[in-house]
């Protein structure tokens, strides 16, 4: 059972009261304890007039009076045309003999309310009565403003801005310094967001590397599909049903980033599914030579055998570059090695985590960045900073983390991969200094 009242019990608790049941008898039959009943209706009970503010007049006869010349005073003062109620020198309810306060003292014994009351036709007091919907509406009202505010004193707010500031300033993300600082912050993720967009930090939402409200997804358009020959059994609906016959292969998402608008390097971007592990290698140009190199050098690096492990299947899209699949599949001496399909043209969509995963590297290098400097040096830099970010999408782990098995760590090693302390991450222009 709920620890609060819900508005069928509010409801059941009006009409009981109606029919003059008690407390005790109410709480038996929702299996509450008497005081909660009772604090549940002195609490949200609603008064027909407003509460008096302490001081202020509350006589029932405030409006239809006209008595004057009540104090011993008037004819000093010369007060005789003046009504009493409006003196300026003296509380006139104090002095008064007809003074009848507003509030009835039944008020303040249970039941609290007139309700069951056989003289409130008559009574001109203030009446009290308890409604279901309006003290379940109140309730939540109170539970939000309870909830609202700050609840950390300006020194530990001062302590958790300095621990945040330098680490957004590498950019990395709130829920990576969340995880990897949750002890010393002490608020959850949503509540620092929170405390960002109040202004409590002298970091500001423009600071952040993601800060969006997503939009209703609109109705896609629906493109005629061009079956070329190169994508004959290769499609999504092939790929689909492939995974369903074989649902433990690993599937490798790939594609390519380029950079400002000329010819040149390319960055070719590989990631591995139940891991979220991105490979990434330069390349000198956006050709199917160049992809197909990649490919053999892995190869020859990792041997056949292991090659087929760890990419069994491949999705892509329908890039220039990756349209040579027989190439790609077989190794230069006809050996399988791998399997490849392709996403329907214009649905990137259907290879979700590569693209997600490229948003990571246009924080380091944004789009319009040229590629000519970059290294490989640099490319590898720039895949253990990635790579090294905790997702929440993975249960606050790293992508290294999930490259657990002998398999997955040798192919670490053999391209020297190594995992970055988490507050070192970097993920803004900086990283790559030239």
């Amino acid at each position: 059972m709920s620890k609060q009242l819900s508005l069928s019990e509010r409801i059941i608790i009006e009409r009981m009261l109606h029919n003059d049941y008690t407390f005790a008898s109410i709480a038996r039959k929702l299996e509450r304890s008497a005081s909660t009943i009772s604090r549940e209706v002195f609490n949200y009970r609603c008064f027909v007039d407003p509460l008096p503010i302490p001081g202020e007049n509350d006589c029932i006869r405030k409006y239809s009076c006209i008595r004057n010349n009540i104090c011993d005073n008037a004819p000093i003062h010369g007060c005789y045309f003046y009504r009493c109620k409006k003196c300026p020198d003296h509380v006139c309810f104090e002095i008064c003999n007809s003074y009848i306060s507003n509030h009835c003292e039944l008020h303040e014994k249970p039941p609290y309310v007139c309700t069951g009351c056989d003289k409130q036709k008559l009574c001109k007091l203030n009446h009290a009565y308890y409604t279901a919907h309006r003290a379940n509406s109140d309730h939540k009202k109170n539970i939000k403003e309870a909830h609202s505010g700050i609840r950390k004193t300006p020194e530990e707010l001062f302590e958790i801005g300095n621990l945040i500031k330098p680490l957004i300033e590498r950019g990395q993300s709130l829920n990576h310094i969340c995880t990897t600082h949750s002890k010393e912050i002490g608020v959850s993720e949503r509540t620092l967001y929170t405390y960002i967009d109040d202004n409590v930090f002298a970091v500001r939402n423009i600071d952040l590397p993601k800060k969006v409200v997503y939009r209703k997804r609109r109705e896609r358009k629906i493109f005629t599909k061009m079956e070329y020959k190169y994508r004959k059994g290769r499609t999504i609906e092939d790929f689909n049903s492939y995974i369903e016959a074989n649902p433990d292969f690993s599937v490798v998402e790939m594609d390519t980033v380029k950079g400002k608008r000329e010819k040149g390097k390319v960055l070719l971007t590989m990631i591995f599914r139940k891991t979220s592990y991105m490979l990434i290698f330069l390349i000198p140009d956006g050709t199917q030579n160049s992809v197909l190199s990649v490919f053999d050098s892995l190869t020859d690096l990792l041997g056949i055998d292991l090659f087929k492990k760890l990419f069994q299947v491949v999705l892509t899209d329908n890039g220039v570059e990756f349209k040579d699949p027989n190439r790609m599949e077989y190794s230069s001496n006809g050996y399988p090695r791998t399997r490849l399909f392709y996403c329907d043209p214009q649905a990137s969509w259907q290879k979700p985590q590569v693209e997600n995963n490229h948003k990571l590297i246009r924080r380091i290098l944004p789009k319009g960045t040229s590629f000519h400097t970059l290294t490989k040096e640099d490319t590898l830099l720039i895949t253990c900073h990635i790579n090294s970010v905790l997702r929440e999408q993975l249960n606050d782990k790293t992508p290294f983390e999930l490259m657990s098995s002998y398999d997955e760590k040798k192919l670490l090693s053999l391209l020297n991969l190594s995992p970055i302390p988490p507050d070192e991450v970097i993920l803004k222009p900086a990283l790559i200094k030239h």
